[in-house]
């Protein structure tokens, strides 16, 4: 079993893939992971999809609908950011959007003055701090040592701070048994009260939805992509029946079921 995710190696991708395998490479972006599952290269690929303080990792998640994948796991896992760098002086910050984004407050706070980069990974941001001593990087303070020292721990705005990974499969792998369910609709329609129909068959049913988000199709402006996770695994007659009615609205476009699983949740 080979698994793949973002790197290089010590991002907080890679920590979550170690819970499925310990055979890991690296890509570089998201979509080169959800990409390299969907033809066959990697049994699995591990994906951030939601943080707690940010949101939605948005990229993740046009690839999931773009690609015929599965959803096989969910991987929760506490994110705890630190400041780290050759020294207390330094002139950039450098790491990934949403790290940055998670750390807004404390950055602001701390170090009004330094310039912020947004780099492919906190691992990618790290490896810069390690090599030039005027920037710092944010990442689990396990990268600290060969050079580098943390300056600060849980500096992220919340300590809740936690994030959801994906860990995808082949869509043969798919699963109907687990406690959650995901969905991408595309209803390709767009009248007064749409969303309320496409929502009717989990509230008749008595299902809790978890996560309701809209993205561009890129079709046109204003078409929409809908994914949507449940608390109800497909194998439940209900869960079968509201995606029965889901596929009747979305008669001239299509839905695609990614999965039903359980969640784990990994603390390191």
């Amino acid at each position: 079993m080979t698994a793949i995710t973002l790197g290089p190696e010590g991002t907080y991708s890679h920590r979550a893939a170690r819970a499925i395998d310990d055979e890991i490479d690296f890509a570089q972006s998201f979509v080169a992971i959800v990409e390299a599952v969907s033809n066959g290269e990697y049994d699995y690929g591990i994906v951030p999809v939601e943080n707690s303080i940010e949101g939605s990792v948005t990229e993740s998640l046009d690839a999931v609908a773009a690609y015929d994948v599965g959803v096989v796991r969910e991987i929760v896992t506490p994110i705890r950011h630190a400041l780290l760098a050759q020294g207390p002086e330094f002139e950039t910050v450098a790491s990934h959007s949403q790290a940055l984004a998670q750390c807004r407050s404390y950055l602001e706070a701390e170090y009004p003055d330094a310039d912020l980069e947004a780099v492919a990974s906190t691992a990618r941001g790290v490896e810069r701090a390690r090599a030039d001593a005027t920037v710092a990087g944010i990442g689990h303070p396990d990268n600290a040592g060969d050079g580098l020292q943390v300056l600060a721990e849980d500096i992220q705005d919340r300590t809740s701070n936690a994030t959801r990974f994906f860990a995808l499969a082949s869509a043969s792998e798919r699963s109907e048994a687990g406690g959650k369910t995901s969905l991408v609709v595309y209803p390709n329609a767009n009248y007064p009260g749409l969303l309320l129909e496409l929502l009717e068959p989990f509230a008749d049913r008595d299902i809790n939805l978890t996560r309701v988000e809209s993205r561009p199709s890129g079709e046109r402006l204003g078409d929409y992509v809908f994914h949507i996770d449940v608390a109800a695994g497909r194998y439940e007659p209900r869960t079968r029946e509201a995606i029965e009615d889901l596929e009747a609205l979305s008669e001239n476009g299509w839905v695609r079921w990614l999965g039903s699983y359980d969640t784990e949740h990994v603390v390191e």
